[in-house]
């Protein structure tokens, strides 16, 4: 199982969890987001991250030409769409060489036959906790319901994963291809707790394997 950690933007914090080897980090580019990365962003920092550690950009419901201009600049290859973005939209961007992770918001009636017009232009689908924000809100859904999630496209979980609560990721009945982490494991929004993810990597090794 991978490691995402998203919501990163200060330069030295950035630096520090590069030395732990996360799968990927993730940099939201909505301005409504308290982990907005601004037009403060470095872009030399973002050219140390270790290629191995692959650099997701988050969107909501943003223009074509916004996402491309961001990708290139930062070096992004893999998008998440975190907002109403269609099929269509999806196959756009993916057409432009860009790794595509659409992201849904999950409760309890979350009707999973939804994806299946998705599946054609994704590569991941995310599924995080319905809330009054677009991800962030640091809840669990009940993982249980996953149970439902038939269709073979990898994906990854977000919403509320925590100490506490990451060995029952296990207990899953159709486990995901990554964890992705946010606001349990930080200090203020954007400035994520090293230590804390630290001991996320190594103090659970047989939930979480990083590759």
């Amino acid at each position: 199982m991978n490691l995402k950690v998203c919501g990163m933007k200060e330069a030295e914090n950035i630096k520090a969890l590069s030395e732990l080897k996360p799968d990927f980090m993730g940099f939201i580019f909505y301005d409504k987001s308290p982990r907005f990365v601004g037009e403060d962003l470095d872009v030399e920092i973002m050219k140390q991250i270790p290629k191995r550690i692959r650099k997701v950009g988050v969107f909501v419901n943003a223009k074509i030409d916004f996402v491309v201009q961001k990708t290139k600049k930062y070096g992004i290859d893999h998008v998440q769409l975190h907002g109403n973005e269609m099929p269509d939209y999806c196959k756009s961007l993916r057409k432009k060489g860009l790794t595509i992770i659409k992201a849904f918001s999950v409760d309890s009636d979350f009707n999973f036959a939804l994806l299946n017009s998705y599946r054609p232009n994704v590569d991941y689908f995310l599924f995080d906790t319905k809330g009054t924000q677009h991800g962030g809100n640091g809840h669990a859904f009940n993982w249980q319901i996953l149970e439902n999630y038939t269709i073979d496209t990898p994906y990854f979980l977000a919403g509320g994963i925590d100490l506490e609560n990451i060995e029952k990721v296990k207990e899953i009945p159709n486990p995901p291809f990554s964890i992705d982490v946010n606001s349990k494991f930080e200090i203020v929004p954007g400035l994520k707790d090293i230590p804390m993810l630290e001991s996320l990597i190594f103090r659970n090794k047989n939930v979480l394997q990083t590759v």
